[in-house]
């Protein structure tokens, strides 16, 4: 049982499946892994993952594990109808398509939700929350789950706080080799790939606006600063506007950098981070996208309220005049700009995020007895695993504390 696009489109998914399957060294291994071992034998995995190719292949892989999947996307334009074919004719069960409404997305997750799953992988917490508030009878299915992202994990903790999260949730996201490397360098790498492959436009001497600094503003701005911009960062931290200040950034408010800017990203996970105050000061033509979960940073529907005239200036860029004569142009509706206007993050990088996940899912199933807490961090021991691997596909060798070095470093007397 799927609900699909067009099925017909199957053999340009797999053609995309197979490319990143290639590139993804790390998932390759750990598929072998649990070909022979079958740790989700018997269990219902329910996925919601921006559903492109590197998504396609963690499917795939948690499938070889035994798994009967139930996938969805985590975001209605980041869905690619033909990758969504490549794993329906795979007999995978999948529940999305490319622009879907409001009501289709609600319709898609809840699809996934309702078969009961035993496993929830998430992107954002759109399943974790849903089954919470209107499938609480089908909780004590749930051994537990995977949090992809920095917007879901702040959902998870909020409702943790609150009593409110029933089952355990490890958090990826917060795993070193996700955000050390997913958050940096594949968004920095993918956010200008959307923007470019979009703009057409050169970023060299070009004013570029970061909002937030945390790993992914870092990325964002590390990339701009080599495309040839000047970089300001916005932020409301003082520890990481010192930061951007002492990696050669200039910080500033952003109704005063709104005056400046020609490129605007927003990377904060919160909403109203650009807004009519912003709008106003902004000089004719600024380029406005956001690469944060929700498409709630830049608030598009204010723009909308407050403009005169709107238009399709370019396929997926949005342009919306102000009474002070000056266009402003909007990317892939203010949602995900690596996804809604690109491929988002490179394969390679990908295959650490979902390397994490597929251990960690694994982890779950391997630990169901012993978790007591409902907010549960990576184990160093699945970091290390996952970075060795890659060295090893690297083909790098690294040094070995010694027996006396070990007993010096864990030693207070010296």
């Amino acid at each position: 049982m799927s609900e699909i696009r067009d099925e017909s489109l199957w053999e340009s998914g797999k053609r995309k499946i197979e490319w990143v399957r290639q590139n993804m060294s790390l998932l390759r291994s750990v598929e072998e892994d649990f070909k022979r071992d079958q740790p989700f034998k018997g269990l219902k995995v329910a996925l919601s993952i921006h559903l492109e190719a590197k998504t396609a292949y963690l499917c795939k892989v948690l499938a070889a594990g035994g798994a009967e999947m139930y996938i969805t996307g985590s975001n209605p334009l980041s869905t690619q109808d033909d990758v969504a074919a490549g794993l329906v004719h795979d007999g995978l069960n999948v529940f999305a398509w490319h622009g879907a409404t409001d009501e289709e997305y609600h319709r898609h997750i809840s699809e996934v939700v309702k078969v009961g799953p035993n496993i929830i992988i998430d992107d954002g917490g759109d399943l974790v929350n849903l089954i919470h508030n209107e499938y609480p009878e089908l909780i004590p299915n749930v051994i537990g789950g995977c949090e992809e992202t920095t917007t879901g994990i702040i959902r998870l903790i909020a409702m943790n706080k609150d009593g409110q999260l029933k089952f355990p949730m490890m958090l990826v996201n917060n795993a070193k080799c996700k955000y050390l490397f997913d958050n940096r360098y594949g968004t920095g790498q993918s956010v200008w790939d959307g923007i470019n492959r979009t703009t057409n436009l050169i970023v060299a001497g070009k004013n570029v606006v970061v909002a937030g600094y945390g790993w992914c503003g870092k990325g964002v701005a590390m990339r701009a600063k080599g495309l040839g911009a000047s970089v300001i960062v916005c932020e409301v931290d003082p520890i990481k506007a010192m930061e951007a200040v002492m990696d050669g950034f200039k910080v500033m408010k952003m109704v005063d950098a709104a005056k400046v800017g020609d490129f605007f990203v927003t990377v904060t996970g919160c909403k109203d981070v650009i807004t009519e105050k912003a709008f106003m000061n902004m000089k004719d033509g600024a380029i406005l996208c956001n690469a944060g979960h929700f498409d709630c940073e830049v608030d598009v529907a204010g723009l909308k309220k407050l403009s005169v005239e709107s238009k399709l200036a370019r396929n997926n860029i949005d342009g919306y005049k102000l009474p002070n004569g000056n266009w402003l142009y909007v990317i892939g509706e203010g949602r995900l700009v690596n996804l809604a206007a690109g491929d988002g993050h490179p394969a390679e990088i990908m295959d650490m995020s979902f390397a994490i996940q597929a251990l960690s899912a694994a982890y779950l199933v391997k630990n169901k007895d012993k978790l007591t807490d409902k907010i549960v961090y990576v184990p160093d021991e699945i970091d290390k695993e996952v970075a060795n691997r890659k060295l090893k596909f690297w083909e790098l060798e690294i040094d070995k504390l010694t027996p006396e070095q070990e007993k010096y470093l864990n030693s207070w007397q010296v």
